[in-house]
């Protein structure tokens, strides 16, 4: 739990240096007090290069300095170095220069392996394969060769990006070849999507998945409607789950996209002269009408619960999961000098009917040890409640508190065991190396794809087959746990092949066949339609923003 709540923490605060977008900096004078405080400054730093014991970059320094010095505002200022700087304008893009590939690796002295290429890439282009093994990186513009082994995720990341245009050559280790294989590859645009899944998960139930929220994301939202639209969806699934927010704009025009016009999204306060915004429903008159439920979780937070909050408050979505992160910091990022910048909190998110997202953050060790609680501090006994449009409670202090509160499944022991050891997506490497007419239809395009991911259901010999390579690997499991855990372990190794013959997105519908959140969004949609039908009917709610 500490891991998951460190990359929850970590996401939740690279997201919200992208809310506010990117504002111009401004020259402030100084006075006196400031003056002598600076002076100080410098000394220190002064004394350290000169005497410290070893010597340290001066950049390390103040870089360092800097961020101690904003950790005592609030968890959400920070300063962005520039790697930082650059990472955060290539996510508000939505695409950056590489090769298009997913990689991962799992533990220092483990291999560097392709999760999936991406679609339309030059890497995907080329023939580069999930599973395909990184050795070597050679960068001929760069005059870099290096051997990947030891090499960290953030360095490998490095080297495969570059300027559009740049080739990289990669070898890869191969299961089922003898030899390495080698491509070169013309780094080109790779977009990066918010809207990573979009299908019908039911007959008339439409499903969509969106990860972030990036310039691109209104966009994708509205083509992935048509197409479900076109295949005849009648309800939806807006799955928000582990989305940790993005451009405030784009989480404004994605709830616009399911409220009738003039109707409050969203609103501000803060301290100086145009922090304090009101943001309404402006793209349609009518909106969207069909049932729709969105699911979140700890993971959700920033522009993830002003759609969640503006939704529920509306009474337009019956939203399902747990209680989101409760992030509601509005960052304005300032260019700074070397390519760097600054996230400084300039105001607070309100939902409309008054609710403030922000939960306490006077101790920020509490601030982020909560998400390691299974049960963290529930909003209804705070006392700070609300209405919606159609007059139900709604509670206030921090996060969204859903409608229908599903925990999410906990992992037994011995599959996180063996999830750390990548054992599930390494036989699957080998199952589909063995059997390769059996996922080179899939491989060809998504209408296959989706196909073999209906039609593939492993007997138990798959399983036989696992626990062979279990042995072979010296990978102990109790036979009696093993039975305990047996269909979850099969639908793990289904997903991943299918993912490894067809993508991610297709290991994902997968494993969502087993996920017990939407198992129970699906079973709601009787609450949903009868929110629909209030939500038409309801006043405006009288929020405390005006």
């Amino acid at each position: 739990m500490k891991a998951r709540s460190l990359m929850i923490s970590l996401a939740v605060v690279l997201a919200g240096s992208l809310a506010g977008g990117l504002l111009g900096g401004s020259t402030l004078a100084t006075g006196d007090k400031l003056d002598d405080s600076l002076k100080t400054l410098g000394q220190i730093l002064s004394i350290v290069e000169d005497r410290y014991v070893d010597e340290v970059p001066t950049d390390t320094l103040v870089y360092n300095a800097i961020r101690g010095m904003l950790r005592t505002l609030d968890p959400h200022t920070n300063f962005l170095d520039e790697e930082s700087y650059r990472d955060m304008q290539e996510e508000q893009r939505g695409a950056f220069y590489g090769l298009g590939i997913v990689i991962n690796k799992r533990g220092k002295d483990k291999p560097l392996t392709v999760i999936s290429p991406i679609d339309g890439t030059p890497a995907a282009r080329l023939g580069i394969r999930a599973g395909d093994v990184i050795s070597h990186i050679r960068d001929k513009s760069a005059s870099i060769d290096i051997d990947t082994l030891g090499l960290e995720i953030r360095d490998a990341v490095k080297y495969l990006r570059g300027p559009k245009g740049t080739e990289v050559t990669i070898t890869v280790e191969r299961a089922g070849f003898d030899k390495p294989l080698e491509f070169t590859i013309s780094r080109d645009t790779v977009p990066t999507s918010s809207v990573t899944n979009a299908y019908m998960i039911q007959p008339g139930t439409g499903y969509i998945k969106v990860i972030n929220f990036t310039q691109n994301t209104a966009d994708e939202l509205d083509r992935a409607l048509e197409t479900l639209h076109s295949q005849g969806m009648q309800r939806l699934v807006l799955d928000l789950r582990g989305n940790p927010g993005g451009l405030l704009d784009q989480a404004v025009k994605v709830a616009d996209r399911f409220l009738e016009s003039g109707k409050m999204i969203v609103y501000t306060r803060g301290r100086v002269r145009g922090s304090d915004q009101e943001y309404h429903a402006s793209h349609r008159t009518e909106g969207e009408r069909f049932p729709l439920i969105v699911l979140v979780n700890r993971g959700s937070a920033s522009a993830s619960e002003i759609v969640a909050g503006a939704l529920q408050d509306h009474d337009r979505a019956l939203i399902v999961g747990e209680t989101t992160f409760g992030k509601g910091l509005v960052q304005s990022v300032f260019r700074l000098s070397r390519q760097t910048g600054l996230a400084l909190t300039t105001a607070k998110y309100y939902t409309p009917s008054g609710r403030l997202i922000q939960r306490d953050y006077s101790s920020l060790e509490e601030y982020f040890s909560d998400l390691d609680e299974d049960d963290p501090p529930s909003l209804e006994a705070q006392g700070q409640t609300s209405r919606t449009d159609g007059g139900r409670t709604v509670y206030g202090g921090g996060g969204i508190s859903p409608d229908r509160k599903v925990p999410s499944e906990e992992t037994p022991r011995m599959l996180a065991e063996l999830l750390r050891q990548n054992a599930f997506f390494d036989y699957a490497v080998r199952y589909t190396a063995q059997h390769p007419s059996l996922t080179a239809e899939a491989a060809s395009d998504p209408v296959h794809a989706e196909g073999f991911r209906r039609r593939f259901n492993p007997d138990d010999s798959l399983l036989n087959g696992f626990k062979t390579y279990l042995k072979e690997k010296a990978i102990a499991v109790d036979e009696g746990e093993f039975g305990k855990v047996a269909a979850r372990v099969k639908t793990l190794i289904k997903a991943e092949i299918i993912g490894i013959a067809g993508g991610l997105t297709y290991r994902d519908r997968v494993l969502l066949e087993e996920d017990p959140q939407v198992h129970a969004a699906l079973d709601s949609f009787e609450q949903a339609q009868a929110l629909a039908e209030r939500s038409t009917l309801a006043a405006p709610s009288p929020a405390a923003a005006r």
